[in-house]
């Protein structure tokens, strides 16, 4: 079993001393982020807000999973990794930091032919380990036929967040289960398939249907109420030493709680700071 640490990890980035609104000197590098696909789509917003605001070069933001991320600033291949699970200790490299930039939901989703409007613990945990088949033994379900589970790959911080949420550590997802890379892929299959159920971010949930989690539906307002259980961290993952004062100040900049970065991180996911 995995050990997780049982305090936050988020750390306070000390600001570098050049101001956040300088003018990016001439041929000034831009970032290089890369990771999980969940935290893409915030990304790019923050990434060009910070453009406009600050006039330093666009950070560039690639696409993988969040393994992905945090191997890649390990291995300085790129300056920040995105992380859409929180840390494992004794898995991931060491000399890491891990800093909380919002939260996000975790909905379960069906195709909008399958409107399926909420399912408990158990049943979750039935459908998902492959203990339950076909939808007839399915509370609530207005169609019958066989299962078609669609989950992450191994290296998603989406499907680490799922397996600890609504599964436990003691519980694995069948691997009978279609495993496909990004969240939009996932919801692209369940969309398009009336027998399957994916699990996705609150961002890929447009044209599909949502599910409940123990009679709470997943939506932004309950997950920011506490209502909905299903919720994680997003994280910026850079090196304890040898970090660019650029990535510092980009990470300061949306971690200070100004207008901009509440407003883009409110829009679909849960502030923090």
């Amino acid at each position: 079993m995995r050990l997780r640490p049982t305090r936050t990890l988020t750390v306070l980035l000390v600001a570098t001393a050049l101001t956040l609104a300088a003018p990016a000197a001439a041929g000034a590098r831009a970032l290089l982020l890369s990771g999980s696909t969940s935290i893409y789509p915030l990304m790019i917003q923050l990434a060009a807000a910070y453009h406009k605001a600050t006039h330093q070069p666009t950070p560039k933001v690639n696409q993988g999973t969040s393994d992905a991320g945090v191997n890649e600033v390990s291995a300085g291949k790129v300056d920040i990794g995105d992380v859409s699970r929180d840390p494992i200790i004794g898995s991931d490299p060491h000399g890491l930091v891990f800093t909380k930039i919002a939260r996000d939901g975790v909905c379960m989703i069906t195709s909008p032919s399958n409107h399926l409007a909420n399912l408990n613990q158990q049943t979750v945990q039935g459908i998902f380990t492959g203990n339950i088949r076909d939808w007839s033994e399915v509370p609530g379900s207005k169609i019958s036929g066989s299962i078609d589970l669609v989950d992450r790959i191994a290296s998603s911080g989406t499907q680490d967040a799922f397996q600890n949420i609504f599964l436990g550590p003691s519980l694995k997802i069948a691997p009978s289960a279609d495993a496909e890379e990004t969240n939009g892929l996932v919801q692209s299959k369940v969309k398009n398939d009336p027998t399957a159920i994916g699990f996705v971010s609150f961002a890929f949930t447009g044209g599909v249907n949502t599910v409940g989690y123990q009679g709470i539906p997943c939506t932004l307002r309950n997950a920011k109420s506490g209502q909905y259980q299903g919720v994680r961290n997003f994280w910026m993952v850079t090196k304890k030493t040898g970090t660019s004062p650029a990535a510092i100040k980009f990470i300061s900049w949306i971690i200070s709680g100004n207008k901009t970065t509440k407003k883009i991180i409110g829009s679909q996911w849960i502030t923090v700071h």
